[in-house]
């Protein structure tokens, strides 16, 4: 079993930043691979972002490609997502997720825990 809960979520106007955290507990945090999914309103939960549980290798969705950084730190049991250049698009309730695998994947459905989600909102 894996315990995530984000956290830094928030009103942020366009162009500004925000830092996303999820501190996960319960399962070696250095062999599970970490994610970001978002879901806007009216629409379906969207993957985001991931980093490989060897921390070698990164994926990001093209709309976030450039403004978003996703890190993992092992020692701290938490991945990161700093969303820079934030966009009114980019609103949405943004959930952690976990995955009992070496690769990350894009589908919602091959991950294996997720967090409550945290809001982000970006003002125009």
């Amino acid at each position: 079993q894996v315990q995530l809960v984000e956290s830094g979520g928030g009103l942020v106007q366009a162009g500004g930043s925000l830092r996303l955290s999820c501190a996960a507990s319960g399962r070696t945090f250095s062999r599970t691979t970490m994610g970001w999914f978002r879901q806007r309103p009216g629409k379906e939960r969207e993957f985001v972002a991931a980093v490989e549980w060897s921390g070698g290798t990164i994926y990001y969705t093209d709309s976030v490609k450039g403004r978003f950084t996703i890190s993992k730190d092992n020692s701290k049991n938490t991945v990161y997502l700093q969303m820079n250049s934030l966009k009114p698009e980019d609103t949405a309730v943004y959930y952690c997720a976990a995955r009992q695998a070496p690769d990350a994947v894009s589908s919602r459905a091959l991950w294996d825990y997720w967090g409550q989600g945290t809001q982000v909102t970006v003002s125009s």
